[in-house]
């Protein structure tokens, strides 16, 4: 499978799994953990999505887009595991996940506007 369809595939996951803590933040637990969570994962879907529509089109260079959109992907997972793990059970994940989370997405963003300064395409 390519990178691509990886993180194509994931970024469908993250809004799948936002839409369901937005739900479960509306209807089950109405703690800002989980909404947070849920934000976090509907905000970067897209960012995902486009990125690498961008990256195939040659606006991004490649191996730098890769690894950013990686470092996306694994902060938000991170992140809103721990903030829904917060909400659900009151305890965390494991210590600091929420702010290793949030660096990785940090230096996802960072690594996405270094992919866009050096892409191939103007």
């Amino acid at each position: 499978m390519t990178a691509a369809k990886i993180h194509l595939v994931l970024a469908a996951l993250m809004g799948l799994a936002g839409v369901g803590l937005l739900a479960a933040a509306a209807h089950v637990t109405g703690t800002s953990n989980v909404q947070t969570a849920g934000q976090m994962l509907m905000f970067h879907a897209p960012l995902v999505f486009g990125a690498t529509v961008a990256r195939k089109a040659g606006f991004l260079a490649d191996l730098v887009a890769r690894i950013a959109l990686s470092l996306i992907i694994a902060g938000v997972a991170l992140f809103a595991a721990d903030l829904s793990r917060r909400g659900f059970a009151s305890e965390a994940l494991f210590p600091r996940a929420a702010p290793i989370g949030g660096f990785l997405m940090l230096g996802g963003w960072l690594g996405l506007a270094l992919s866009a300064l050096s892409a191939p395409r103007a």
